[in-house]
């Protein structure tokens, strides 16, 4: 069962396959790994201690970031995710990043962007689109169409407790006047804005 994993210069943690949303883009749709990880479907979901545990196997020195991000949403599991990344820190002194949808305040019911702060450098966030109904189409959100108004809600909150905040879209996906109104919704929010890569 693969918890942690290399891509390039950082180590990534798989903490659960649950996600609230089934994105129509998803890469797990059409791979089981990434990076040769080996696959990424969990067993089961692995206990706090048995996380920190991994860490032992690894050269921690290697690494720029250790990154929450797997086959599922990792803000699923947020109070572990948070216990784990002060462990990190604590431990081996490493930036911690998160790869999130965003939709932390909808999975857990309240405000859950000061729980980030000390415990968290970098969240990044995938925007998709600028198009709220369009957002929707692409995510299949369990939460509903309200869910990129949250999304977008968080980004804003979380930049006041986490030193970096990045929403991101996916180059090729979207036409340049979207990616213009995107840069104006991250300007507006004051995080940052990035075209990632294509991975198919």
């Amino acid at each position: 069962m693969v918890i942690l994993y290399e891509v390039y210069d950082n180590l990534y943690v798989n903490l659960t396959n649950k996600c609230p949303c089934a994105c129509t883009f998803c890469l797990r749709q059409t791979r089981d790994e990434m990076n040769h990880s080996g696959s990424l479907w969990l067993e089961r979901e692995p206990g706090v201690e048995e996380v920190k545990a991994e860490f032992d196997k690894f050269d921690m020195q290697k690494y720029k970031e250790v990154v929450f991000c797997g086959f599922g949403e990792p803000t699923e599991r947020l109070e572990d995710l948070l216990e784990i990344a002060a462990f990190v820190k604590d431990k081996f002194n490493k930036s911690i990043r998160i790869n999130t949808n965003g939709l932390s305040d909808l999975i857990w019911q309240k405000d859950t962007a000061p729980m980030y702060k000390g415990l968290v450098d970098t969240v990044s966030i995938s925007l998709n689109t600028p198009n709220k109904e369009r957002y929707y189409e692409l995510t299949r959100s369990k939460f509903g169409i309200d869910s990129y108004d949250a999304m977008l809600n968080f980004a804003g909150n979380v930049s006041k407790y986490v030193p970096h905040v990045v929403l991101s879209t996916v180059a090729t996906t979207l036409t340049a006047e979207e990616e213009h109104q995107c840069a104006q919704i991250c300007e507006r929010l004051g995080v940052t804005y990035r075209i990632r890569p294509w991975e198919s």
